[in-house]
């Protein structure tokens, strides 16, 4: 298979090998996401935004939810997103 343009992980960041399987297998200019609600896998993304770059990101969303008869905002869990683009591999002179 050709390498992918773009990934998305959902959950598994911190199976041992999951994150360099897709750094490996990712095309120049591909695209990796992930998700995360926990701070283990929280603490991938951060260590990953450190060593590589990228666009970190929390997500917070409320809805609003009966308290008797009134309404209060509930809040979800907030989710932490790390993106990132693989660089072009760099084209020097003696490249043909």
């Amino acid at each position: 298979m050709p390498p992918p343009d773009a990934v998305f992980i959902g959950g598994g960041l911190t199976q041992v090998g999951v994150v360099d399987a897709v750094l490996a297998a990712l095309r120049p200019g591909g695209r990796l996401v992930a998700n995360t609600v926990t701070l283990e896998s929280e603490a991938v993304l951060v260590d990953l935004f450190r060593r590589l770059g990228g666009t970190l990101t929390r997500l917070e969303v409320s809805t609003a939810d009966a308290v008797g008869s009134f309404a209060a905002w509930r809040p979800a869990r907030p989710v932490t997103q790390w993106s990132w683009v693989a660089p072009d591999p760099v084209v020097t002179q003696d490249d043909p």
